[in-house]
């Protein structure tokens, strides 16, 4: 089963309560995903880790239920 884009949305929001969060869906199939996350949690952080910290909101349903997530990320 799909996750669907309000559920990835409520629990980025719940990882990150201060970040702006949009989801898009890319194929129209509920398993493509893009999602921009702007955060001031990011701030003085590498790419990397802010991806981690969205990916770790996520709680492991990345590659699995969440099959792909085009993510980009900023402070502000």
């Amino acid at each position: 089963m799909a996750m669907d884009a309000p559920e990835i949305e409520r629990m980025i929001r719940e990882a990150l309560p201060d970040a702006t969060v949009e989801i898009r869906d890319l194929a129209g199939d509920g398993n493509h995903y893009a999602a921009t996350v702007v955060s001031p949690s990011f701030k003085n952080k590498t790419r990397i880790q802010q991806h981690q910290m969205v990916y770790a909101a996520l709680k492991g349903n990345m590659g699995g239920v969440l099959h792909a997530l085009a993510l980009q990320t900023a402070a502000e």
